[in-house]
Formats: structure tokens, sequence, C-alpha cells
């Protein structure tokens, strides 16, 4: 019993030692397989760390190399809406930039702006002032809270904006700012860093065009009327109609002189009449609409363009303009009467031909007595 025992123990032992033998060839063998699968492991994530880095990299190079083009293209031009579309492509480029907007004055110190991801109402509302002292702030930063109750449906809240002034040759003429939706995203010194960078290119180019915008609608003015000059109507109808045949648009055309006008220059002068003429041309600018386009022709003939019209709209615009020129009248002159001729484009016009047309109506409508219109065809 005891040989056998011992036996058994004997058996036992080999075959644990057998076992152990195995497990430790095997865990030998599988050591260096594991080794290499980690190894392998980890070079695969350094190479799609890499390659993360790597894309990253070149989207900022293009990104970077897109800006520098987009920079350098600010100045090279002195057309005023290409120079702020290019700008405003700038400025919303800025990271964390939602909206853009470039404000300064217009001609006559009224308000102008310029937009990119902003509505015409949000426009308007953003009045960027600098500081009381009317010192000049390197930059202003904007912070918009809300009731909770308005977050509840957030709809693209403006929640922060940055401005910088922008300078030209007399000094600062306006403002570009860059506007945030997210209320979790800071527009940081960064961010300022780089507005300030595209608003000391931007700037010069800015005030080059406005410039040269200004003092060619000086020249397309008529000095006595303040209404765009002969010169500029004719250019102007050819590229209406031309835009208009092109797209198949409506366009109306309403031409229009002082009844009588040759016996208030006998009675009172020519010196009288022309202020006659200017009172009634600034008349006829508070009634037109801002798509339209009054123009002084010759003497006392007038005429407008009316983009998107129609006759009928001529008829009515006419009315408004008659309503206007004879709500006062004029000293030593009376009330004052307008005849007027009015037509709409005809696909087989070109711009002299639908002149000539309005033109006609309205000899028809001064043979047809005082305050008359005619509609051409």
């Amino acid at each position: 019993m005891t040989t056998l025992l011992v036996g058994v123990a004997a058996s036992l032992a080999t075959v644990v030692v057998a076992l152990v033998g195995l497990l430790v060839a095997r865990r030998r063998r599988t050591e260096p397989q594991e080794r290499l699968a980690i190894a392998m492991a980890q070079m695969n994530r350094r190479i799609d760390e890499m390659a993360r880095e790597l894309t990253g990299a070149v989207e900022r190079a293009e990104e970077e190399g897109r800006r520098g083009r987009t920079l350098g293209e600010i100045g090279g031009s002195i057309d005023l809406d290409e120079v702020l579309s290019r700008t405003l492509e700038a400025a919303g480029a800025v990271p964390g930039a939602d909206a853009a907007l470039v404000s300064m004055q217009g001609p006559e110190g009224k308000p102008f702006v310029a937009t990119l991801g902003l509505s015409t109402e949000e426009a308007e509302r953003q009045a960027i002032a600098g500081p009381p002292d009317g010192r000049r702030a390197r930059s202003i930063s904007i912070s918009y809270r809300y009731a909770d109750g308005d977050l509840a449906n957030d709809d693209g809240h403006i929640h922060s904006g940055v401005a910088v002034p922008l300078e030209g040759e007399g000094g600062a003429f306006g403002y570009l700012t860059i506007f945030s939706r997210s209320p979790s995203r800071s527009l940081d010194e960064r961010v300022v860093d780089e507005l300030e960078e595209l608003a000391r290119r931007a700037g010069p180019a800015i005030d080059n065009a406005r410039r040269f915008r200004e003092a060619r609608q000086l020249a397309d003015l008529d000095a006595l009327t303040n209404l765009h000059n002969r010169r500029y109507f004719h250019e102007t109808l050819a590229r209406e109609v031309a835009r208009a045949q092109r797209y198949d648009r409506n366009l109306a055309l309403i031409v229009f002189d002082l009844d009588d006008f040759k016996e208030v220059n006998d009675r009172v002068g020519h010196l009288a009449g022309d202020s006659v003429l200017a009172d009634a041309a600034e008349r006829v600018r508070d009634v037109v609409r801002s798509a339209d386009i009054a123009c002084r022709v010759g003497g006392d003939e007038f005429a407008v363009i009316l983009p998107e019209s129609e006759l009928t709209d001529a008829d009515q615009l006419y009315r408004r303009i008659q309503a206007a020129v004879s709500a006062r009248p004029v000293a030593q002159i009376g009330t004052l009467h307008l005849s007027a001729g009015v037509a709409e484009l005809r696909t087989e016009d070109d711009a002299v031909s639908f002149f000539q047309r309005a033109d006609e109506a309205l000899y028809r409508a001064k043979n047809a007595g005082k305050g008359q219109v005619v509609a051409a065809g």
C-alpha cells in the first residue's frame, strides 16, 4: 500500500512537473507574441495620432493660406461692395465667429452697415460706439444675457461679440465686429489679436473704396437738385434694361416735367426758377422708394427708374410725386403741377426705345392739359 501510494505520488509529481513545464513553455512562447501585439497596437495608435496631427496641420495651413489670400485681396479692389464682402468673409472665418458686421458713417452722416450672418433687423440694432469720454478703445467686448425662458427655445441668440476700430486716412471711421451664438464659447485674446490684424489690413482699403464711391456719387449728381444727372440716368437705364431682359424682370419708367415752367422763369427770373426746381426735386426725393432711381434729365425734365415694377407701380408713384409737389404753393408761383409719361419694359425694347416711349407719352400728357399722366403704348 505504501509502495502503491509512493508510486501514485510519484506519478502525480511527474504529471505536475510536466504540466508546469508545459505552462512555462507556453508562457515563454506567448510572451513575445503578446509583447509584439502590444507594440503593434501602440504603433498603430501613434500612427493614428500622427495622421490626425498631420491632417490638422494641413487643414490649418490651408485655412491660413485662404486667409492670407483673402487679406491680400482686400486691398486689391476699389469697389466698396467687393472690399466689404472680402472683409466680412475673413471676419467670419475667425475662430468662434458666427456673424460679422462692418458699421460706419455713410454720406451725409447716415449710418451704414454691411453684414454676414445677420438679418437686416439684427444688423440695424447693433449700435457699436466707443468709450463715453471719446477715447479710442483697442477693442470692445460685448456680452448678452437672456432670461431663462428666452433660452428655453434658443433659436440662435447672439451671446457675445468683439468690436475693433477701423482706421483710415482721417483716423477711426467705423468698427469691425464679430458675434458668437454659442453660450459656452468665449471670444478670447487670440480672437482679438486676429481681428485687429484684419482691421489693420481692411481699414485703409475700406476707407479708400468709401472715398472713391463718395467722389463718384458726387460726379453722378446734378449740382442744382442733388438728383442723379443725365449721364448717370442713361448709363443706369441701359444697365437696368439689360438686367431685366436677361433675368425676365419687370422694369418701369416715369418721365415728367413741371407744367408751364417757362412762364415761371419769365415771371420770377431764372435764379428763382432754379430755386423752384430744387424745391420740387426735394419733394420728389421724399416720396420715391429706396430702390427707385430719381434723376434730372435736363431743364425741368425728370425721370424715375423703377426696378422690379410694373405700369401700375409707376402710375402710383407719379400720383405720390404729384401730391407732394402740389402740396405747398410756391411763393409768387402758386401750386405746381406735373405732367408725366409712364412706360413698362417690353421684350423688344432697348434703353433708347424704352426712354423714347415714355418721353413721347409725356408729350401726349402735356397736350392733354396740366397734371396729366399718359401710359406709353
